[in-house]
């Protein structure tokens, strides 16, 4: 059952209320009936620490479960190394949404990106940005609200490409 409180906890932060009340009602019948059993036996100290166990392994499963969902979207800030006016074509070129604007660093002339994708492709991102610029720093962050723009109706239309 911690594996779906993990799930639920995580779907509620997001903003998916409904899907989040149907796992909640899932943990609940797991939990009572698991807690049944352990207060059953609580005159045997193995099923303490089995419970003790399994309910840490419940918490790694539903981190686990919540990455491979992948839920929500990443802005991914980015400074080049060098100052590559074809560096936010290439990414868009990938379906990626992507502001970028000149910087200026202790080095020297830098780009600034700001990139908006999927969770799911976040892996795919940041490999593709080592690619165009192995020496690029790199900032990730989750955001709460996303409002207009034309790449967030794409988004929702599952018209995004990604190689």
């Amino acid at each position: 059952y911690v594996s779906f409180f993990t799930i639920r906890m995580i779907l509620t932060l997001k903003g998916y209320r409904y899907i989040a009340a149907f796992v909640s009602m899932i943990e609940i019948i797991i939990y009572v009936v698991g807690l049944g059993l352990v207060l059953d036996n609580l005159n045997h100290i193995q099923n303490i620490i089995a419970y003790a166990v399994g309910y840490g392994i419940g918490v790694i499963v539903g981190m686990k479960l919540e990455e491979k969902l992948a839920l929500g979207y990443i802005t991914v800030n980015v400074i080049t190394k060098e100052y590559d006016k074809d560096l936010p074509k290439q990414l868009r070129d990938s379906g990626y949404g992507v502001t970028s604007w000149a910087a200026n660093g202790l080095e020297g002339d830098r780009m600034a990106l700001q990139i908006l994708t999927p969770r799911k492709y976040e892996l795919k991102l940041y490999q593709k940005i080592k690619e165009l610029d192995p020496k690029a720093f790199i900032i990730a962050y989750e955001p709460k609200t996303i409002y207009g723009g034309f790449w967030v109706k794409s988004v929702k239309k599952g018209k995004l490409k990604h190689e």
